[in-house]
């Protein structure tokens, strides 16, 4: 439906939520109402009083029934993708790349329903991806308590029936405390296919600190992907500097513990910065290419860190987002120290 792709776009661009929600709630107005009545209202010009439908969005839905595409959503589509600007040899990279470690969902802070999620992984042609909705700790983002946590993985369950042969894993995005413990029980993080660490509080803390903190959460074996490791922020409203850390014994905790460093792809974090990935490339750490995404259109940047990871030289072997799922999950079942 146009609706949906409008929003799709405007989640690739980073638009501010408010026109998100308002596309994806008239998509969803237009729906419950039904097409003979969809119809009947563009008909008589009435598209705008259904109950969840603005001018705007009556008129991006009115032009694609009437003249088969939106003036407004022809716009969108002809603005650049991420992936456009790619060289040839970051197009080869992001061409193999079969799933994503890091995506959110409306569980926590973000704004799709995970069956939404999944449906626009599969349009986006992921073999595998990763639902990782934020731990307890998080209480801003919704974070998920053990039996929120425990509920999810009966939705994902379904949705995986639903979209066979498409694998929607069961994860995390678990809080790294102060102490380097993890936000959530042991044996629920036993039970989940992948689980992504990262650190979101005291951010400004000294770098030893900060360094025992995360190896730590490292050396934890339920841990297998470090997300954005210096939690920057280096656009948008939240401009953040990184995290303090000892580079070294984070690249060494890394690899003695065979956890991946995650390259998030977010326009805004863009973590770890090039020194950092090209100590990890130096190191030969394995990587998760992953978008940190919060809304289906966002999914699409993964371009962003397939380019940053040709440009620091990473071995395309050592992409675990290339991965098949039965590859991947015999990774995360069966590390080990090193």
């Amino acid at each position: 439906m146009a609706l949906r792709r409008v929003a799709f776009l405007l989640e690739r661009q980073n638009a501010d939520a408010y026109r998100v929600r308002a596309f994806r709630g008239a998509a969803a107005a237009l729906e419950a109402a039904g097409v003979d009545e969809v119809q009947r209202r563009i008909r008589n010009g009435s598209l705008a009083e259904l109950r969840g439908v603005g001018p705007k969005t009556a008129a991006v839905a009115t032009e694609s029934v009437t003249r088969g595409m939106s003036t407004y959503l022809a716009e969108l589509e002809a603005e650049p993708r991420p992936a456009d600007r790619l060289d040839v040899d970051a197009q080869v990279l992001l061409e193999t790349q079969r799933g994503d470690c890091h995506t959110h969902s409306d569980w926590s802070d973000g704004g799709s329903p995970p069956l939404e999620m999944a449906l626009a992984c599969v349009e986006l042609g992921h073999e595998w991806t990763v639902l990782t909705d934020h731990s307890p700790r998080l209480t801003i983002a919704r974070g998920l308590t053990r039996e929120r946590l425990e509920q999810q993985l009966d939705v994902v369950a379904a949705i995986n029936s639903e979209l066979a042969p498409f694998r929607y894993l069961t994860g995390i995005e678990v809080d790294i405390n102060e102490d380097g413990s993890l936000d959530q029980d042991d044996d629920l993080l036993a039970r989940l296919d992948l689980v992504v660490a990262s650190v979101h509080s005291k951010l400004r803390a000294p770098s030893e600190a900060m360094t025992r903190r995360m190896v730590t959460a490292i050396a934890n074996p339920h841990v297998d992907v470090l997300g954005h490791c210096t939690g920057r922020m280096v656009a948008g409203g939240r401009v953040r500097p990184e995290s303090e850390f000892d580079v070294d014994l984070i690249v060494e905790a890394c690899r003695k513990f065979d956890v991946a460093m995650e390259i998030n792809s977010r326009p805004e974090r863009l973590d770890p910065p090039r020194r950092i990935l090209r100590a990890a490339v130096e190191a030969d750490l394995l990587v998760a290419i992953d978008t940190d995404a919060h809304a289906p259109g966002q999914l699409d940047w993964q371009a962003n860190g397939v380019e940053r990871a040709v440009e620091c030289g990473v071995d395309p072997t050592r992409v675990i987002t290339t991965w098949t799922a039965d590859e991947l999950l015999a990774w995360t079942g069966g590390r080990g120290p090193g």
